[in-house]
Formats: C-alpha cells, structure tokens, sequence
C-alpha cells in the first residue's frame, strides 16, 4: 500500500490545501509540507516499497504498481525538479493570479508522474500517461488568455492524439505477450504467437515509439512545445521541459525494452526509421532555437533536440545506448529546469523576454547568470557536468552499434549539435557578463531575486554536476 499512498498523497493535500479558506501564506506552509511529505515517501517507496495491484479487470489487464531500478531512478528526478519548482513558484506565483489554482494541478500532476514512474505494465502506465497530460494542461492555459488556451488545447490534442497511438501498440502487445504482461527487461513476447505477424508487429511497435514520442517532442509530434513553453509560467515550463516530457521517454523505455524486447526491432526498419527521426529532431530543434529571439521559446526548441538526445541512445537498442540515454535524462532535468526558471527570473525581476535585451545582466543578478552559466556548459556538453558524460556514452554506443551510416552520422550531429547549442546559450553569457560600451552603466542597477528563487538554480547545478562526475555509479546503484 506504500506506493498506494505516495502517488495519492500530493494529490490529496494539494487539492485540500488548495481550496482552504486561507490566505497565500498559510497555504505556503502547507504546500511545503505536502512536497516534504512526498519526497518522504517517495524516499520510503525506493527503498522498501512493495509491488501491489490494487485492481484486476481481467486475466492480464489490471492496475498494478512497483517499484524496480527504473522507476526509483526516475522518481529521483521527479522529486528533484517538482521540489526545486515548489519553492521557485512561492516568489515567482506572487505575480501570477490564482496561484492555489496553480499550485492544485501541479501537485496532482506531481502525483501522476509518481505513478508514470511506478507503473509496473503499459495499462497502468498508459493510463497515467493520460492523467498526467489531463492535469499539466491548466499548468499551460494558466493565464487564461486566448493565446494560453490556443496553445493549452494544442498541447491536449497532441498529447492525446500520441497516447492514442501508443495505446493501439499496446493492445498489440498484450495480444501478442506470453501471458504475464508485468515489465521485465528483454521483454514479455511470445515469438510464437507473432509468426506470421511480423510486418503488423512492427508497423505497431512504430506507431507506438512516435505516439509516446510526442510527449517527448520527436519529430513530426513535436508542435507543442513551443506553442506551450513561451505562453505557461516560467516554474511550468520548466516541469513540462524537464520531467513531464520525460514521461515519453520512459514510456518508450517500458515499451522497448520491458515489454517488446531489443532484440525483435534490432535491424528491423524500425530501429532504422527511429535513429533517422531521432537525428532530425536533434538537428532540426538545434537549428531553430538558434534563430529563435525570445528566451523561453529558444530553450523550447532546445527541448525537442536534447530530448532526442536520449531518444537516440535509446534506438541503439544496447546497454550502452540505455544509460547514455538515461543519463542525459537527468543531466537535462537539472540544466533545462534551471535555465526555464533562470528565464522566469529575467521575467518577474526586469519584464525582459527577448534574448537580445540581456546585454549586461550578468552584472545585475551576478548569482542567477551563474547559475544559468553552469546550466548551459552541461547542455553543451562541457566536462566536468553531467551533458558531457552523457553525450559521450551515446556517442560510444552509436559508433559500437557498428550501424552505417549512423555509426558515423550520429557523432557528427552530435557535435554540430553541440556547436549551435554552445551558439544560442553561451552568446548569452558572453553578452550578459561582457555588454560592451553600448551598455550604460546607469542601466546595471542590480536586480537579483530573493533566495527562495535562486537556491533552486544552484541546486539544479549541482545535480547536474554529481551527473558529471558520479553518473554512472548512480546508474549503478539502481541495478542500470
């Protein structure tokens, strides 16, 4: 029943502490408490939380729920970004209307994405899949301006649109499975009952990685994001970047590799199909966030590239591919989280939108220019944090995949990657530290936020940092 609990708890308490007659100070209080509490349990659920199936509808279709490698490695990135953006949003939703509104979906989303992590087959995970689009998308249309509901239903008819095509490729699965449907790695399969089938196997199995591909914003499913990141709040931005996103991932990764198995794609067009999306994507989001002039929506096509990062080490169908993957999964919660909130400073603090009205911020919030500083050099992939090690492990799997020409085009887009990434962040810092002489210096007032806003940030940083320097034995703590 642990795991019962941790996924109803923030749930719950957010909504009561949400809908309270009390003022914004009390509910603080209590939200604080909420997101202690579900970092407790969910703390509790890693390590002595036992699978349980709460309901069973038929044979193989039940609600179950457990907690394997998987899971407690993505429950810790969950945690990570929802705490970090609990305390962001107490400053930054002072300037924002109905703050309890917001503050209602984002714990009832906070508990779907615990049961995203804690699914133990693809109906569970399916099913809150689509919890977790249904609650995130208030999070986009908060402001309740028609260009905030345009781009929340955009976000809906996307994400729904996805999971439905990822919901045909289960019922495939399922049909095709050898009776226990509960994720095991290698997958559940019976070679058998697909013989004859194989062209409709696969074409189903496509279907599946771009339905749940489009909550990860891979080509061609990717129209939502920029529509949704620049229109929501900074704080909801960076949870839809940094981990809501990410649901798509780990719903590839359950259907890949704990359902379908490796080893019945590997060589297929599919695998072929997949890498070539995958690399499209990578290029295509870096090229168009580095013509991009509003901040938020640059970082939102950044999005859609580095998420294909770990999209591609996935389509490698190897051990190696896996943990690069895994590893840019965390390394980008930490980066991409902090530099969404790093925006909404630049928004709530200065009003400022357009990247080319930051020349001379580094001298007005010398902490928050840090931090996004550091947050950048991981996402370009600067040793010693976390983008780097994960960059270099995807790397090492495309080029031991032994795949050509994708052994050769995989490295190379990478770096080309890397270059434009380094073109549409670094630029920032280099003007927001050095402005030149067309910056006054009556116009570098300083303009830094409270702490509760940038002790997040470093944080963020510092995780991105333990990625780069412990990553792999992180991994290796959860048996990954």
């Amino acid at each position: 029943m642990l795991l019962i609990v941790t996924i109803l708890f923030p749930i719950i308490a957010g909504i009561i502490v949400s809908v309270i007659n009390a003022d914004m100070s009390i509910r603080k209080r209590g939200y604080t408490g909420t997101v202690i509490l579900t970092d407790i349990l969910c703390i509790l659920s890693i390590l002595e939380g036992k699978a349980v199936t709460p309901i069973v509808l038929t044979g193989n279709v039940s609600f179950s729920f457990a907690a394997d490698g998987i899971s407690k490695y993505f429950m810790i990135a969950v945690m990570l970004l929802y705490t970090c953006t609990c305390f962001y949003a107490f400053e930054y939703m002072n300037h924002e209307e109905r703050p309890n509104v917001f503050f209602a979906f984002f714990f009832i989303s906070f508990g779907a994405l615990i049961a995203v992590a804690l699914s133990a087959n693809m109906i569970t995970l399916y099913l809150s899949f689509e919890m977790l689009t249904l609650m995130t998308v208030p999070l986009v249309l908060h402001e309740l301006s028609t260009d905030a509901v345009a781009a929340g239903l955009k976000y809906l008819f996307y994400s729904v649109g996805g999971a439905l095509l990822g919901l045909l490729c289960v019922f495939f699965v399922y049909n095709f499975s050898s009776g226990d449907v509960s994720f095991v790695y290698g997958g559940f399969l019976d070679p058998g009952r697909i013989a004859g089938h194989e062209k409709l196997f696969l074409v189903t199995v496509f279907l599946g990685i771009i339905g749940f591909g489009t909550k990860a914003g891979m080509y061609p499913m990717h129209g939502w994001l920029p529509a949704a990141h620049p229109i929501a709040p900074a704080p909801a931005s960076a949870l839809l970047s940094g981990i809501v996103a990410k649901a798509g991932v780990i719903a590839i990764i359950r259907l890949i590799y704990y359902s379908v198995g490796p080893e019945l794609i590997r060589g297929t067009w599919v695998q072929y199909t997949w890498m070539t999306l995958c690399l499209l994507t990578i290029f295509m989001g870096s090229m168009m966030a580095y013509r991009e002039k509003i901040m938020k929506k640059r970082l939102a096509f950044s999005t859609i590239s580095q998420i294909s990062y770990i999209l591609l080490g996935l389509s490698f169908l190897s051990e190696g591919g896996l943990e690069g993957g895994l590893l840019h999964l965390m390394s980008h919660v930490a980066s991409k989280g902090c530099l969404f909130m790093v925006s909404g400073i630049f928004i709530v603090q200065l009003g400022i939108r357009k990247v080319s009205d930051l020349k001379g911020i580094g001298k007005r919030m010398p902490v928050t220019m840090w931090c996004f500083t550091i947050a950048s050099l991981s996402l370009v992939g600067i040793p010693p944090l976390g983008g780097f090690l994960s960059k270099w492990y995807i790397a090492s799997a495309a080029i031991d995949s032994g795949l050509m020409p994708f052994a050769f085009l995989a490295p190379v887009i990478l770096l080309i990657s890397a270059l434009l990434t380094g073109g549409y962040l670094l630029t920032i810092v280099v003007d927001g530290f050095f402005p030149g002489h067309d910056v006054r210096e009556a116009d570098l007032k300083p303009a830094e936020p409270r702490r509760i806003m940038w002790i997040p940030l470093m944080v963020l940083c510092a995780a991105a940092l333990i990625m780069g320097l412990f990553g792999p034995a992180i991994l290796a703590t959860f048996g990954l």
